[in-house]
Parts: structure tokens; C-alpha cells; sequence
């Protein structure tokens, strides 16, 4: 089937760079990095026992292989995120940082820089706990820089707080296909998603800062996974100045993020955006989408896979700015003939697509629909599936309320 394509309209068109700072770090000095640690490292991960704790030392390790860990309860300890710095700068080996098939695992207190692929993959463990954890690409954001920063897959009982993550080519910090997520009091700058949870049930997203990001903050569902995630709370965060040009690598779905976007929400379901600061987000401080405005045609998605956003609830949130020069020569164009010149787009963005196998009546029931409790923040619906002939700004269908989300208890933290 045809690929349906809001793409070059709403979702993509990564041109030039919308307006963007850079960071000014010239990387982690080199020239006296302790080059023989690593086998210390490799060793002590190697004979790791269940409540074994790895302590290293302050100083900077030059590491050129991936490490490893596969022992349930072992705790990673450095000596703070500034302190203890493993980069991977010279790394010849291995696709990862650390990556660590394990349960009831720790890493806290360092910093990992540098690497050929992810930083610090944690595949199907429960009970991981991220801590004070930075995570750095050193020269800036460059496609050429690993994917993901701090990115847990499949795993349950997932804390990741007080941790800094910058210039990932994907997700600073990514969740994917997990339960029970806890993501608190980080600072995600300068990666392509700064925040991005996928295919996850139950997370709460609070307390974080995502600035300079491509997209700030990210609830995706995505097709042919192996779970569909429901349940997300996403609250006093803030994601303000969003607007780096997207780096990411052309075909992957966080590529079709337009540079300035705060917070997004795509094809999923049960999402709560509340008591946030939402700020100058040059494209648009809220985006609600669904798979179909990503470029992704019919087939690409299983039959039993539900691409449209329902029951999302945004309340309370504090915005100012943004939606005023956004990404894409098809987005200004739709901007100046919909709001003139010098105007800007509303708060949030739509994309219209809801689905038909539900409306009763014409309109989507109670509990399936996109409300929106934030004051004087208005929506602009794009009519994605009329080939965006008729975009509107009516909020009757979103003067609603939904029930509340319960939060995150997780038995580690």
C-alpha cells in the first residue's frame, strides 16, 4: 500500500539546522588516560559474583573494547559522573560501551564517553538501577556518534535518575519494550531524542530537564515489537529550546523528528502530559501523532498493532514560546497561510488521524479521546488523513477529562 506521508508536511523535512546552540567541549584530554585499567576492569567484571560491588577509582580510563557483565547482582560504583571517566574514544572492538544481561544490577557514580555504538545497553534484567550516570558523545552532535546513551530494552523495574546524557545520534535516554519504568531528575541535551520511552507499560517521566535535544521528550510506539506500551505519566519536566537540526541516521523513525519539537506522542495510548514547562520550541512545544504521519506505510505494521494516539490527557502544563519557525519549508508554509507571517502555531500540534472502527456517531468515545485541561493552549488539527485540506483549531472535541493514571511504584527505589 501507498505510504501516507505527513512526513514532509508535519513530521520530517530535516533540513537545515532550526536556530541551535552547540556544545563547546573539545572531549575528555587523552594525552595521560590510564591505558592499562581496562584489564583490571575485564577481569573483576569476568569473575563478578551475585552482591559483588566493582569499585573504580577515580581518573580517566581509555577503554578499546566493549565490556560485558552477565552476573545477576552486581553493582558498578565509580567515584562521581566527573571523576571516574571511561572513554571509548580509541574503541576497536564490540558494538557497545558496557552491555550487561543481568538482573538486580547498580551502576552509578561515572561517566562513559565516547563510544562506537550505545553507551551503556542493559538487555532483559529486572530491577536496574541507572544513578548519577553521564553518558557523552564529547564532540558534539554528529550522526557518526552512537545511538543510544542509557537505554535499558525488555527489563523490569527500571530506575534511571540523577544522570546526564548528551549527543546521542538516537535517544539520550531510551526505554524500550520495558515495565515498570521510573526516569527522574536527569538532564538529556544535545542528542536527537532526548527522553524517549517506546513500547512501555507503566513509566513515570518526572523531574527532568531535556534541552537542546532534536525532541525533548518522546512516548513512541512503534510496529512489529514485542510488546505495545500503554500507561506513561510525563510531569514536571522541563523540556524547553528543543531545536538542534536532527542527526540522526536517515531511515531510522527518531530521523522524521523535526528539530524543535518539546514533547511527542505517537501511537500511543493512556498518556498523561501535565505540570510541565513546555518553552520555545521552534516547531511545536506538543506533538500528537500517529504512525501513519512518521512515513510508515500500512504494511509495515501488524495487523494487530494500533497506530492511533487515544486517551491522552495534557493538563496544567506551563507553556510560552516556540511554534514559530518550524522545521521544514512545508511546516512554514502551512504556518504563514494558516496564522499569517509573523504568527505561530498553537501549543499542540495534531495530526487528526483517529480511528474509524471506534467513532460512535462521528466522534471518538469518552475514554479514547485527546483532551486537553491547560487553560489557554490550543490545538491545531493538520487533517493528516484529508491530505491536510481543511487544518482547524476547533478544542470542542478536546474539552474533556480522563481518568487519572496511578503512579509508578517500583520495588527498588
Amino acid at each position: 500500500m501507498k505510504m501516507r506521508t505527513w512526513l514532509p508536511v508535519v513530521m520530517a523535512l530535516v533540513l537545515a539546522a532550526c536556530g541551535q546552540n552547540t556544545p563547546t567541549s573539545k572531549g575528555t584530554d587523552l594525552s595521560k588516560a590510564n591505558i592499562t585499567y581496562q584489564d583490571e576492569l575485564m577481569e573483576l567484571l569476568i569473575d563478578a559474583k551475585p552482591g559483588s560491588i566493582i569499585e573504580i577509582p577515580a581518573g580517566v580510563f581509555s577503554i578499546d573494547r566493549e565490556l560485558s557483565l552477565v552476573v545477576d547482582g552486581v553493582t558498578i560504583r565509580g567515584q562521581g559522573m566527573d571523576k571516574t571517566i571511561l572513554n571509548f574514544r580509541n574503541q576497536a572492538a564490540g558494538a557497545q560501551g558496557l552491555l550487561v544481561t543481568a538482573s538486580n544490577f547498580t551502576i552509578e557514580n561515572l561517566a562513559i564517553e565516547d563510544t562506537k555504538g550505545d553507551a551503556i545497553k542493559i538487555n532483559k534484567g529486572e530491577n536496574i538501577i541507572v544513578r548519577k550516570v553521564r553518558t557523552e558523545w564529547t564532540q558534539g552532535p554528529k550522526t557518526e556518534n552512537g545511538a543510544y546513551g542509557i537505554y535499558p530494552v525488555q527489563t523490569k523495574n527500571v530506575l534511571i535518575e540523577d544522570s546526564v546524557a548528551i549527543g546521542a545520534s538516537d535517544a539520550g535516554i531510551y526505554v524500550g519494550q520495558s515495565q515498570n519504568v521510573v526516569v527522574r531528575r536527569n538532564r538529556a541535551e544535545y542528542n536527537v531524542a532526548g527522553i524517549e520511552i517506546e513500547n512501555c507499560i507503566d513509566a513515570d517521566v518526572y523531574e527532568n530537564v531535556a534541552t537542546n535535544n532534536t525532541g525533548g521528550i518522546l512516548v513512541f510506539n512503534m510496529p512489529q515489537l514485542q510488546q505495545a506500551g500503554y500507561r506513561t505519566r510525563v510531569f514536571n519536566n522541563r523540556a524547553v529550546s528543543n531545536n538542534t537540526r536532527n542527526f540522526g541516521h536517515a531511515g531510522t523513525p527518531v530521523a522524521s523528528v523535526p528539530a524543535g519539537t518539546g514533547v511527542i506522542i505517537n501511537s500511543n495510548d493512556q498518556v498523561e502530559i501535565f505540570d510541565n514547562e513546555i518553552a520555545d520550541n521552534k516547531t511545536a512545544n506538543i506533538i500528537v501523532s500517529s504512525l501513519f504521519s512518521a512515513g510508515y506505510s500500512d504494511s509495515a505494521m501488524s495487523a494487530d498493532f494500533d497506530p492511533y494516539p487515544e486517551a491522552i490527557l495534557i493538563k496544567d502544563n506551563r507553556f510560552s514560546g516556540g511554534g514559530n519557525a518550524p522545521d521544514g519549508v512545508e511546516f512554514q508554509a502551512l504556518r504563514i497561510a494558516k496564522f499569517g507571517p509573523t504568527g505561530r502555531f498553537p501549543d499542540i500540534l495534531w495530526d487528526g488521524y483517529v480511528n474509524p472502527a471506534v467513532l460512535v456517531n462521528g466522534q471518538l468515545p469518552a475514554d479514547k479521546r485527546i483532551c486537553i485541561d491547560n487553560g489557554e493552549a490550543g490545538v491545531f488539527n493538520v487533517d493528516g488523513p484529508n491530505k491536510y485540506a481543511n487544518p482547524n483549531t476547533d478544542m470542542t472535541p478536546h474539552k474533556c477529562t480522563l481518568p487519572r493514571l496511578s503512579p509508578v511504584v517500583l520495588p527498588n527505589a
